[in-house]
């Protein structure tokens, strides 16, 4: 890293290294310079982040930093590929007409947003699910003023956890089931797995089941489910008084702190919680459970209290100021639009996953909004769906038709909603950033290969 006046630099290298994963063997990972998760990135709001990645890779790549709000030529369109060495598109055609670099790209973030919990990874068209699958994934934190005049658990108390599960081969390999594991070939994966691909092995910070040691005060932990189609119901067990105390969603700080006994998190949903460790005895072990999981895969890891520490403060009553979303009402609302996520697409005698009946096509435009304006978007999911949109962030205004109260978790700034089977979200949106094409879609990454995706441009 280096910086000058205005501006932090990052180099990063995506490449194979082996890492050992599973005790006692060997995993080949494609990772931002050869680790899994890649490197954890720190930018200051209102300060531009320039990063340049190398593709030492033997595919194409993207890079998507999700939560950013940045110049769509910054984003990680899925078709703005970074060539391997030699320029190898693959075999497919729709690829071409992006914004294609060879070996190298460089990404420019304006950072102008408030400090929050975001992540990059990679986005080619087709070939999202894969490649997060074979390690390409970290962390990205934004800072600012008024996150840190609060006095927040920090340093060796503050721990971003990427949570995922994958699956391992008996000589430690990855397992996935792609049509063609060249990733250069046939797209999308096995027919029987098109529904989203689960492991068996739940990873934490790229290790299988962690322990913690921790002491008894307060922590604070970015919370992120990286795992391709895996829902999540974390839970802690034996519990404290006060369970999880958000702070944070994936659009920053919350107005003030929630509790949660549970926290239900979909796949590319971040949680800022805090757990307060000061009512357990030195020895005790804590589980962060899964309530949505069966037999290995109902836990996620484990906290032991190690040694004392002195009593915390309470966090304060008012964390950050929330008057924009407080203000963002639904009688602005210029526009609605509604978007049905459903399984009725076909591609070379495949099912599909559409977004209103449709693939994924680069070249159409599903939404014009323009800058500037609120609409309310209408997002109806058949079978469930997380639906992410890019380069803004949204207020959950109600779920399903009869228009019912908002998850307790649904607070705060969004850009991910988990839709149940036959459920629908009202989402308030205002595009207030910059101009250009964004993609939505789903963030089951399987569905997302399989076609489920649309751009809306902001005019």
């Amino acid at each position: 890293m280096r910086s000058d006046r205005t501006t932090d630099y990052f180099e990063i290298v995506q490449r194979e290294t082996e890492q050992e994963i599973v005790p006692g063997a060997r995993t080949t990972v494609w990772g931002y310079n050869g680790t899994f998760p890649g490197p954890t990135i720190e930018s200051r709001s209102g300060r531009r982040t320039v990063v340049r990645h190398r593709n030492d890779l033997p595919v194409p790549t993207v890079v998507h930093l999700h939560g950013a709000r940045t110049p769509p030529e910054n984003d990680g369109y899925p078709i703005d590929l970074v060539l391997p060495k030699g320029g190898d598109h693959g075999d497919h055609s729709s690829m071409e007409g992006g914004d294609v670099s060879e070996g190298q790209r460089t990404y420019a973030y304006p950072m102008q947003q408030r400090a929050a919990t975001l992540w990059y990874h990679d986005h080619r068209m087709d070939f999202t699910g894969p490649a997060v699958w074979r390690g390409l994934a970290g962390f990205h934190i934004v800072r600012d003023d008024e996150e840190e005049a609060l006095d927040l658990p920090a340093g060796d108390r503050e721990v971003p956890l990427m949570i995922c599960d994958r699956a391992f081969a008996s000589d430690g390999s990855f397992l996935y089931p792609s049509r063609d594991d060249s990733l250069m070939g046939d797209p999308g994966v096995e027919e029987e797995y098109m529904d989203g691909v689960l492991g068996d092995v739940m990873l934490v910070n790229g290790a299988p089941w962690p322990v913690l040691d921790v002491a008894a005060t307060t922590y604070r932990f970015r919370i992120l489910n990286a795992c391709n189609a895996r829902r999540l119901e974390l839970g802690l067990d034996p519990a404290p008084d006060d369970g999880f105390t958000q702070i944070g969603s994936d659009g920053g700080l919350l107005g003030s702190p929630v509790s949660h006994d549970t926290i239900p998190i979909a796949q590319a949903e971040r949680f800022d919680v805090v757990i307060d460790f000061s009512g357990y005895d030195i020895g005790d072990e804590i589980t962060l459970t899964n309530g949505a999981g069966d037999g290995d895969m109902s836990e996620v890891m484990r906290f032991r209290v190690a040694s004392t520490a002195p009593r915390p403060e309470p966090l304060p009553e008012k964390l950050a100021d929330m008057s924009a979303y407080d203000e963002l009402d639904e009688s602005a609302a210029e526009v609605t639009r509604s978007f049905e996520f459903e399984k009725d697409g076909e591609r070379d005698g495949m099912e599909m996953w559409t977004v209103n009946g449709k693939l994924f096509d680069p070249e159409r435009i599903d939404a014009k909004p323009a800058r500037g304006s609120i609409e309310v978007w209408e997002l109806h999911s058949d079978p469930a769906h997380p639906i992410h949109l890019h380069q803004v962030s949204f207020k959950v205004l109600s779920r399903n038709k009869n228009d019912d109260e908002p998850l307790p978790t649904d607070i705060g700034w969004k850009d991910t909603v988990d839709l149940k089977e036959g459920e629908t979200a009202h989402v308030l949106v205002k595009f207030d950033s910059y101009p250009g094409k964004y993609v939505f879609h789903c963030h089951n990454l399987e569905h997302e290969d399989m076609a489920m995706m649309a751009n809306f441009e902001i005019t």
